[in-house]
């Protein structure tokens, strides 16, 4: 009887894997350290962690790193999309002495075979001591 081995699908993202955030640092060292629990120090650290959540499905990270105003009851990641890239255009406050801030990003992703783009300028707050997502500041 032989034994099958899982592998990876070619696009799964590893601990040694780089970030899909797009920092320079390891999914590991970076935004898979925030889904292990560690706290994102600024407003941006968090809106890239999320992305990041999005890229490797973890609906349980992103709904917990989500103010609760404003967290859905549930969410369900579509394993159709793929995430492909973030660029962050702006952000405002955030910092580690700040109880709001603000990023702008574009993300791109890949959706049933068509390439797209989500553009959103969030609001982020701090919520018991950690940086929580709000939702999209209107246009």
């Amino acid at each position: 009887m032989s034994r099958r081995t899982s592998r990876p699908r070619p696009h799964a993202v590893t601990a040694g894997s780089p970030c899909p955030c797009g920092l320079s640092d390891t999914y590991g060292a970076c935004c898979g350290a925030r889904h292990a629990g560690s706290p994102a120090p600024t407003a941006e650290s968090l809106m890239r962690s999320r992305y990041s959540a999005f890229a490797v499905h973890d609906a349980a990270y992103l709904l917990r790193t989500w103010h609760p105003d404003t967290r859905p009851e549930r969410l369900d990641p579509d394993a159709g999309t793929r995430w492909l890239g973030l660029e962050v255009l702006a952000s405002t406050d955030g910092g580690p002495f700040h109880q709001e801030g603000t990023v702008e990003f574009i993300a791109t992703y890949r959706e049933h075979g068509h390439q797209d783009t989500l553009r959103e300028h969030s609001r982020f707050v701090r919520h018991d001591g950690a940086w929580v997502y709000v939702g999209p500041l209107p246009r």
